[in-house]
C-alpha cells in the first residue's frame, strides 16, 4: 500500500518489492518498521504510520532508510 509513495518520494519505480521483516510500535495509532527487498542486494527500511480504526486514514509513509543490506538490523527510527 505504499510502494507508490515511496517510488514517489524516490523518483523511480521499483520492480521488486517484498516486505521481509517487520516490528511494531504502538504510539496513538501503530507504527510498522519494514525491511523490504527493492531487488538485487538491495533494501530498504519504511517507517509506516496507521492511524486508529476510528480516523479512518490511508496508511503513510512516515520516513524510510535507503542503502540497507539484507543484514542489516531492523531499528527504531
Amino acid at each position: 500500500k505504499v510502494k507508490a509513495q515511496l517510488e514517489e518520494k524516490e523518483g523511480k519505480t521499483f520492480d521488486v518489492f517484498t516486505a521481509v521483516e517487520f516490528k511494531t510500535q504502538v504510539v496513538a495509532g501503530t507504527n510498522y518498521f519494514i525491511k523490504v527487498h527493492v531487488g538485487n542486494d538491495e533494501f530498504m527500511h519504511l517507517r509506516v504510520f496507521k492511524s486508529l480504526p476510528h480516523e479512518n486514514e490511508q496508511l503513510s509513509l512516515h520516513s524510510y532508510q535507503g542503502s540497507k543490506t539484507k543484514h542489516d538490523e531492523l531499528a527504531y527510527f
